[in-house]
């Protein structure tokens, strides 16, 4: 995974790209009718239930746009919430407040709807040891936002992008002449240009998980559209080799049972690319 240093960088981008898209040379509206010196106060206002996602970044926003303003937090991020609750408290330029709306709103809106479905993914699992994971099926741009809500949420992380884990997927194995020459080729790569990264790779039948037992320097096998009983037949014969990841096919009604075969991970892109934004807003008292 990255780093925190890597990972901060990623959100001081997605402040800068947005805050230069939304207002460009300037908040017009704002400019023509507030004056320069208005100073003023906003609350988060909930008009939705579930879990609250996004509070520290929405600091990191006013920050980047005014460090004049001042954030009180009444919610912290991961909490339940629930129709008519005040998150936080900003004050200071009027200017700066309704320049940072938008961004704050929509970054916020969807974080939470992530968080809230992870922690309904991982309520479901409640009382096994298997995790839920996301994936790289985010909306480009805001990779880092999507993922630290399944974090608020309660999920974990799957590699951040393409250059901090190896994961051969089925295509990877067809170009490269099969599994045990795609992990070889893979192995003698790492080696050359001396990286250390964990290595995936995916499995579409039990006879690939077979093949792929025959090579050593695995960490996890991808089980990709496996029937539960397959899948509890691939977890026996796996053993301690290497963890286990289910994907594909897995949805709400099915998960436990995937979970119940002993899996460590579930991936799931619906946490991140299938999610109705939580409403909120950012009112003026």
């Amino acid at each position: 995974m990255i780093s925190e240093k890597q990972f901060q960088h990623e959100l001081d981008i997605i402040i800068a790209n947005a805050v230069r898209e939304d207002v460009g040379d300037g908040d017009h509206s704002s400019l023509a009718c507030i004056p320069e010196d208005a100073t003023g106060r906003a609350k988060l206002l909930v008009k939705d239930e579930g879990i609250i996602a996004g509070i520290d970044f929405a600091k990191q926003v006013f920050e980047y746009v005014d460090p004049e303003l001042k954030v009180d937090v009444m919610i912290e991020d991961g909490s339940p919430v629930k129709y008519g609750d005040e998150a936080f408290y900003v004050a200071g330029s009027s200017q700066s407040i309704l320049k940072a709306e938008r961004l704050v709103l929509n970054a916020m809106q969807r974080m939470s709807a992530i968080a809230t479905k992870t922690k309904k993914f991982v309520s479901l699992l409640e009382g096994t040891d298997t995790k839920i994971l996301d994936t790289r099926k985010t909306t480009p741009g805001i990779r880092a936002i999507e993922k630290w809500a399944v974090k608020i949420g309660g999920g974990e992380n799957h590699r951040f992008a393409l250059y901090d884990m190896i994961m051969l997927k089925d295509n990877h194995i067809d170009f490269a002449g099969g599994i045990t020459a795609a992990i070889q080729k893979t192995l003698g790569y790492l080696r050359g240009k001396e990286l250390d990264l964990k290595i995936i790779v995916e499995a579409r039948s039990l006879d690939e998980v077979r093949e792929i037992m025959q090579n050593e320097g695995v960490y996890r096998i991808l089980l990709d559209n496996f029937t539960l009983e397959e899948t509890r037949e691939a977890v026996a014969l796996i053993g301690d080799y290497c963890l286990t990841e289910s994907s594909g096919g897995i949805n709400e009604t099915n998960m436990r049972g995937y979970a119940e075969c002993g899996v460590n991970y579930i991936s799931s892109g619906a946490i991140t690319h299938s999610v109705y934004n939580m409403d909120l807003s950012l009112k003026a008292f």
